[in-house]
């Protein structure tokens, strides 16, 4: 009796964490890891509804138009909406993929924005000329070595730089406007100056629909008794990641890290970076 009871299912697909930054011990958000997951939740249930929670503090921004392209390609081709639940924090791509919704919905202390795009490093080259190490580089090309640390900064390079930022970040406005027309209320200097929010201004401003939760809203849709499924992306068990290692050696339960470990090292610094910088 139970089975002839059981309700409509909704899809759900999870994106955490910090977009692009891939290695095969920390499986982040980049297109081939989540492209079967997608797939998989536009053909799971009979219901024009497919949700998306979304938990990032941003990263590629090619990535993120990459995975937003092909939830807005599936979502036409099957005539599904796309609802999008912001978690913690919904930044820079975070945002970008949360756009792919149709509607998107936070929480009140969700943090919600950024709009911008941003690079960052370090000069090291007093701190090498102090220590009297000599930086040798040769290379074909005279821009070859911009923006090297170890070299000054030339002011060429970083006029280049800014070029390429604009162009990103006009591309990120453009898909801001396109998927929020008629709904956008706040000043363009503000809503696009890489600054982020709370879920209550991000809702003034028009960047988002409402304050909810996933579970809410689905009810709200479908009835008390829908069910919400969620769509495993890539396998993610430590021992699964270990073994598509390039180079890794077993013995027995023992396992011989390559030096590609040092990769995810790094990545593990940048996405804790990325997670800073909204106080998380």
């Amino acid at each position: 009796m139970l089975f002839f009871n059981r309700g409509p299912i909704v899809p759900v697909l999870r994106f955490t964490g910090a977009i692009g930054m891939v290695t095969p011990l920390r499986p982040g958000l980049a297109l081939a890891s989540v492209a079967g997951a997608i797939e998989k939740a536009f053909n799971a249930s009979k219901l024009p509804t497919v949700a998306i929670t979304v938990n990032s503090p941003g990263g590629s921004p090619v990535q993120s138009h990459l995975i937003f392209n092909r939830i807005r390609q599936l979502a036409s081709e099957k005539d599904k909406r796309v609802y999008v639940f912001c978690e913690d924090i919904a930044a820079s791509g975070g945002y970008f993929l949360a756009l792919a919704g149709d509607e998107i919905y936070a929480d009140p202390s969700s943090i919600v924005g950024s709009i911008g795009v941003i690079s960052a490093g370090f000069g090291l080259d007093k701190f090498i000329e102090r220590f009297g190490i000599q930086r040798r580089v040769h290379a074909a090309g005279r821009d070859k070595g911009a923006l090297d640390p170890f070299q000054p900064e030339r002011p060429q390079d970083v006029e280049r730089l800014e070029e390429l930022q604009r162009d990103v970040h006009d591309t990120f406005i453009g898909i801001v406007k396109a998927r929020r027309a008629g709904r956008l209320r706040g000043p363009e200097e503000e809503m696009f100056s890489g600054t982020f929010w709370s879920a209550r201004k991000a809702m003034d401003y028009g960047l988002i629909d409402g304050i909810t939760d996933l579970r809410s809203k689905m009810r709200a849709l479908h009835g008390d008794k829908v069910r919400l499924k969620a769509v495993p992306m890539a396998p993610s068990g430590l021992i699964t990641r270990l073994r598509r290692l390039p180079g890794l050696a077993e013995y027995g339960d023992r396992f011989a890290f390559p030096a590609s470990l040092a990769d995810d090292v790094i990545s593990a610094v940048e996405a804790r970076a990325l997670w800073s910088r909204f106080g998380l």
